[in-house]
């Protein structure tokens, strides 16, 4: 076990179907208690619908396994309420520096503007991220999460899924009309429904060490190239909580993973690197395998996959957890409108197609990152070492320099939900874009924009003076809130109330107007997502329900 973390055990409770109890049925049950099936379940929670999550386990993951946590997994567990608890216990950074030999060659900021919420990235062991996840489970409802329930047989019909469960006290059986899969990259489900993972091993090993240790180190990305310490390779370092950071050596394909996970095999490593008498403790250590794979299609009947389960990628990039938890933003206000008869079940073939078009981004760039950090040839070698020798004086060289493009949301504009622009704007806030922050002022709310959005349609009308809207339009806005999907209108004003208590947040910093090229009369329609669905110049009712109809595949 480890030093710095002790182990949750949860409680295994006998389920009522063992004793002809029970419903039997359920609308919704996610398989998998892991990050994003969590995230999952509470976010479907928070939309009023009960959930069953099953898990064949009783504790979080063994090992820190992810630690990078981006700005936009940040937003979306803010919204599902445990954003603040991971960022006060996680270590925030921004800044990545590159090395080659001993020199540093290139630099990065994940966010050089000012006035966003969260940071660039933050490092935290994967254990306290699913442990404030089953807190927020347990305290939000409706979520029925049974330990120790390994799903051992899947059968899709027509209108449902039928589960196999095994528990310690026997086997029973759980009917479901829709069944999120999280069960990770190993997937026994994906298995159990004979469907197939596409992709690429690469041929190269990594250890994870992660060392208990007092440093000074900045907090900071580290990577180096051809150190001295561990020459002919690369390495990375970061700083996790608790004094734990996490070191990452590359060790080739030939190297025996279970030699190399012997402590003493990797105390002499970790000692080179150092380079003094430093104390330390070895807190876990693994060894892996990149990987680029992806399922065809994420949406297979009533059977929804998300996270490892649809999809892996290479550590280098952050890319796995971080694009797990979009996953689950992207699928549930979709799947609840299905739920709920106020969208067709068509609209679930867009969580595929627009998390596939994601994660085809994101095996994009972990497998261009993989290529650059670990050449297959001596001319892809020379290549690498003559970019990385030129880009500490040469602007072009540095651009090339690869050791892990970061995780970043993916900008989705060419999905069949967006409202093409009629009108001409500047900036990247496009139909299909993340919704970039900005701070606000703004009664019994959040004193940020994203910190206010989320979890259903709302309409953004820029206006100077909020108390000089005219009632017309008050009224026409408020009339959304009525539709069959209903819309949130909201007043984003540099000063002002709007009339009849109609929600207005104040562009504090002028962040709201400069990042979504807004002026007077100015109308945004965010998705659930936090993703824009349409804008337009002057605000149109007929336009806006148009624009939701199309969100919704209706």
């Amino acid at each position: 076990m480890l030093s710095t973390y002790k182990y949750p055990k949860y409680e295994y409770r006998r389920p009522p179907e063992l004793d002809g109890a029970g419903q039997g049925h359920h609308p919704v049950i996610i398989v998998g208690a892991g990050p994003v099936g969590l995230a999952t379940a509470i976010d479907l929670a928070q939309h009023g619908q009960r959930v069953v999550l099953l898990d064949n386990d009783d504790t979080v993951s063994i090992g820190s396994r992810g630690v990078c946590y981006a700005k936009r997994a940040l937003e979306v567990l803010d919204r599902i309420g445990c954003g603040e608890e991971m960022v006060a216990k996680g270590v925030s950074w921004n800044v990545g520096r590159t090395f080659f030999r001993e020199q540093e060659v290139f630099n990065f900021n994940l966010c050089p503007e000012p006035d966003h919420h969260r940071p660039g990235m933050i490092n935290l062991q994967q254990y306290y991220l699913e442990e404030y996840l089953v807190k927020r489970a347990e305290a939000v409802g409706g979520i029925d999460l049974r330990w120790k329930n390994n799903v051992v047989g899947v059968t899709q019909q027509a209108d449902g899924v039928e589960l196999r469960v095994e528990t310690p006290d026997g086997a029973y059986s759980l009917n479901a009309d829709w069944l999120v899969v999280a069960d990770g990259a190993r997937s026994p489900i994906r298995s159990m429904l004979d469907l197939d993972i596409e992709g690429k091993i690469f041929m190269d090993r990594f250890l994870i060490a992660d060392v208990v240790m007092d440093a000074d180190f900045p907090t900071e990305r580290w990577f180096w190239f051809d150190p001295p310490f561990h020459p002919n390779q690369s390495v990375l370092l970061h700083r996790q909580a608790d004094n734990v950071f996490r070191i990452d050596f590359q060790l080739g394909w030939e190297a025996d993973p279970e030699e190399e996970k012997k402590p003493e095999n990797v105390i002499p490593r970790i000692k080179a690197m150092l380079g003094d008498d430093r104390p330390f403790e070895l807190e876990w250590v693994s060894v892996y395998t990149f990987q680029c794979r992806r399922m065809k299609d994420f949406r297979h009947g009533r059977a929804l996959f998300v996270g490892d389960a649809a999809h892996q990628v290479s550590p280098f990039g952050a890319r796995g957890a971080n694009s797990g938890i979009q996953d689950a933003d992207n699928l549930v206000w979709k799947l609840k409108l299905v739920i709920d008869g106020q969208a067709p079940e068509q609209l679930l073939d867009s969580y595929s197609a627009e998390r596939v078009f994601a994660a085809d981004e994101n095996i994009m760039n972990s497998t261009r990152s993989t290529d650059f950090i670990t050449p297959k040839s001596p001319v892809s070698k020379t290549f690498r070492n003559a970019v990385l020798g030129l880009a500490e004086h040469y602007a072009f060289a540095r651009a090339l320099v690869n050791s892990g493009r970061l995780s970043v949301p993916s900008f989705l504009t060419e999905s069949i939900l967006n409202t093409p622009d009629t009108d001409t704007f500047a900036g990247d806030m496009v139909p299909g874009a993340p919704m970039d922050d900005a701070p606000i002022e703004s009664a019994g709310s959040a004193p940020w924009l994203l910190g206010t959005l989320g979890n259903r349609f709302q309409l953004l009308h820029f206006v100077e003076d909020a108390a000089t809207l005219d009632l017309g339009t008050v009224h026409a806005l408020k009339a959304l809130a009525h539709e069959r999907v209903a819309v949130e209108a909201i007043v984003v004003a540099a000063r002002g109330q709007a009339p009849e208590a109609l929600r207005t947040v104040i562009d504090k910093a002028g962040r709201i107007r400069e990042r979504y090229d807004m002026r007077a009369g100015t109308t945004y329609l965010a998705r659930p997502d936090q993703h824009v669905a349409a804008r337009w110049r002057a605000f149109d009712a007929d336009a806006v329900r148009a624009a939701v109809a199309r969100a919704t595949c209706n």
